[in-house]
C-alpha cells in the first residue's frame, strides 16, 4: 500500500497495466466477499472509474496498482455488505449466493504475496464452494473481509486494518471468530472423486425416477433449499430430510417434462445443471459428507444464472 513517485518510463501506462493484469483477480476477491457476480462486476467498475479519477501525476505516485485498487475494491465491499443485509431481509424467498461455472479463473491471492502457507486453512476451490460461501453470510462484514484477504488472498493483518479501519490485532481476532464459523458448520469437504461419484448417482436416480436410490444417497437430515427470487416458482422454504427431499425432486421430475441434467463445476466443485429447451433453468450445488448429500442449493432465479446462459 506504499506510495511513491517514479519515473514516468519505468511505468508507461499504468493505468492499462492495472486494467489488464487485474480485473480477473479483482473480480474474484469482490465475489467471494458479496456472493453475487452481478455485484462483484459493478464493485469492479466502481473501482477502475475511482482509478481513472486520480491525474496521471497521482496514479504514478502509486508504487502498486495492484494493491491500490484490492484496498478500494475491498473498502467498496464492505460498503455494499452493509446494505446487502437489508436488501436480503426483503428478497423473496430464500437467498442463495450466485453460482459460478468452472472456477479456475477466480483467481487468488495479493500482488507479490508469498506462496500460501501449508497451515492456510481455505484452499483456493474451497474459497468460491457453496458452503463456503454460505458460511460467510452468517459473518459479520468485517469478519467475512478478515477471512478472505488473510487465508485466501494473503494479506497481512497490517493492511487488513488499514481497510478495515481497525487495528491488526483487531482483524486477526476477526479472522479466528470467522474460522470458528467455518469449523462448526461441518466436516471438511469431501474429495472432488468421491463427491463426483455421489452426484453423478444423484442425477442417475433422478432421471430414473428411483425414490429409494436418492434416499440411499441422502442424509436422513439433508436440507435442500431453493433460490427463485420470487421470479421462477419454487418452495420459499427449506426442505428438511433425507426421504422428504427424495420424493419431492422424483415429483417435481416427473411434473416437469423435458429437463436435462448435465454434470457440471459450480463453484469449485461437482454440481449439476437443469436444461429445458437448451436454456439453463437450475443450477444444483451440493454439501457431501461421508459419502451422503447433507445439503443441496437449487439456484432457479434466472438473473442469477447468467454465467450458464452459453453452457
Amino acid at each position: 500500500m506504499t506510495e511513491h513517485a517514479e519515473a514516468p518510463h519505468d511505468r508507461p501506462d499504468a493505468g492499462l497495466s492495472a486494467i489488464i493484469s487485474e480485473r480477473r483477480r479483482l473480480t474474484g476477491l469482490a465475489y467471494r466477499l458479496l456472493g453475487s457476480l452481478a455485484d462483484a462486476e459493478d464493485v469492479v467498475q466502481e473501482t477502475y472509474a475511482r482509478w481513472y479519477a486520480l491525474s496521471p501525476a497521482r496514479q504514478e505516485a502509486i508504487a502498486s496498482p495492484g494493491a491500490w485498487l484490492s484496498k478500494v475494491a475491498s473498502r467498496i465491499c464492505l460498503d455494499v455488505l452493509g446494505s446487502a443485509r437489508a436488501r436480503r431481509e426483503r428478497y423473496v424467498g430464500e437467498w442463495i449466493p450466485e453460482p459460478v461455472p468452472e472456477a479456475g479463473h477466480w483467481i487468488s491471492g495479493r500482488p507479490g504475496a508469498a506462496p500460501p502457507d501449508p497451515a492456510d486453512r481455505v484452499t483456493l476451490d474451497e474459497s468460491v464452494s457453496m458452503a463456503f460461501l454460505v458460511v460467510l453470510e452468517s459473518m459479520t462484514p468485517a469478519e467475512r473481509v478478515a477471512l478472505v484477504l488473510h487465508d485466501v488472498f494473503r494479506y497481512p493483518f497490517a493492511e487488513i486494518a488499514e481497510i478495515t479501519g481497525r487495528t491488526p490485532a483487531a482483524c486477526r481476532e476477526l479472522a479466528s471468530s470467522a474460522r470458528r464459523r467455518i469449523r462448526a458448520s461441518g466436516p471438511p469437504a469431501t474429495p472432488a472423486a468421491r463427491r463426483a461419484t455421489v452426484v453423478r448417482g444423484f442425477r442417475q436416480a433422478m432421471e430414473a425416477g428411483d425414490v429409494d436410490a436418492l434416499i440411499g444417497l441422502l442424509d436422513p437430515a439433508a436440507v435442500l433449499t431453493a433460490d427463485g427470487g420470487g421470479v421462477v416458482k419454487t418452495a420459499l422454504r427449506p426442505l428438511e430430510g433425507g426421504e422428504l427431499i427424495a420424493h419431492r425432486c422424483v415429483e417435481i421430475a416427473r411434473r416437469v417434462p423435458g429437463v436435462t441434467l448435465l454434470e457440471r463445476t459450480v463453484n469449485g466443485q461437482p454440481g449439476l445443471i437443469a436444461q429445458q429447451h437448451g436454456r439453463t433453468v437450475t443450477v444444483y450445488a451440493f454439501d457431501i459428507a461421508d459419502d451422503r448429500i447433507t445439503r443441496i442449493w437449487a439456484i432457479r432465479n434466472p438473473n442469477k444464472l447468467r454465467p450458464w446462459t452459453a453452457l
